[in-house]
């Protein structure tokens, strides 16, 4: 394992007893899981570690994460639910109401599409969202994707921008007040956010999970955008993506001893 950088000491990660970690591009690997990448979440689960999936990503995707992936829990459409699956059963808590945010969702996607056409496409995940909207953005210049993102702004709209998505809502939440809440749920204070939990990310979209925990690691992906962070990762692999979180798993463990 290594990192671009200072690397974390064990005494750095040694009480780290959650792990809140992105998805695209921080556990997958060209929009792939590799099986190394699989493993490490099993290695992290073994060592009482608790993985929280933190993503843009939709309720589809998320409701088979926390089915079967050995993860904890699962933040969708960056904040709009978390996901926790108990006797095979998915429960879903969003953060105001299912069918407030669901109207909200109908009206944004209307005001949305018209700004789509002949330019930009949703993402093919969108009937499976419950609350947000999503356009695809790979292969798109960035200054497009930006202007996209300002006109977004001017209807109303909080804009998120991954590696992949534009993810869009209206509601005054994301990834950290969704995280926040469910840590502390289980029963963390300020001291135990700052002593046990971590985060992994990628892009500029977790900026809110970079300003809310202070042992955070990004992946090496994450430097063309590092400049774009008010408050940057406190450590960055060497390697990419799903590979790089592997080095990140590895430092968490060998930390425990």
């Amino acid at each position: 394992m290594s990192f671009i950088g200072p690397a974390p000491a064990p005494e750095d990660l040694r009480d780290v007893s959650y792990l809140l970690t992105d998805i695209d591009d921080t556990l997958t690997t060209d929009g792939r899981l590799l099986p190394e990448t699989y493993q490490a979440l099993w290695d992290l689960e073994k060592a009482g570690i608790a993985v929280v999936t933190v993503t843009g990503g939709s309720a589809g995707w998320c409701e088979h994460i926390v089915r079967a992936w050995p993860v904890a829990a699962a933040i969708g459409e960056s904040g709009a639910f978390v996901m926790t699956a108990r006797h095979n059963r998915v429960e879903v808590e969003y953060w105001e109401d299912e069918a407030l945010q669901s109207e909200r969702q109908r009206k944004h996607l209307a005001s949305v599409a018209p700004l789509l056409v002949g330019r930009f496409h949703l993402a093919h995940d969108q009937h499976f969202r419950l609350a947000d909207v999503a356009v695809d953005i790979v292969g798109y210049p960035r200054a497009e994707v930006d202007a996209l993102a300002t006109e977004i702004r001017a209807l109303g709209g909080t804009v998120a921008i991954s590696s992949v998505h534009i993810n869009t809502w209206i509601g005054d939440y994301n990834k950290r007040t969704m995280s926040e809440r469910l840590l502390r749920r289980w029963g963390l204070g300020d001291e135990e956010l700052a002593r046990q939990v971590s985060f992994a990310g990628d892009s500029r979209n977790d900026a809110p999970m970079f300003a809310f925990l202070s042992k955070t690691f990004g992946v090496a992906n994450i430097l063309p955008v590092l400049d774009d962070l008010p408050i940057k990762p406190r450590w960055i692999s060497a390697d990419i993506a799903g590979r790089g979180f592997v080095d990140i798993a590895k430092a968490l463990l060998a930390a425990r001893g």
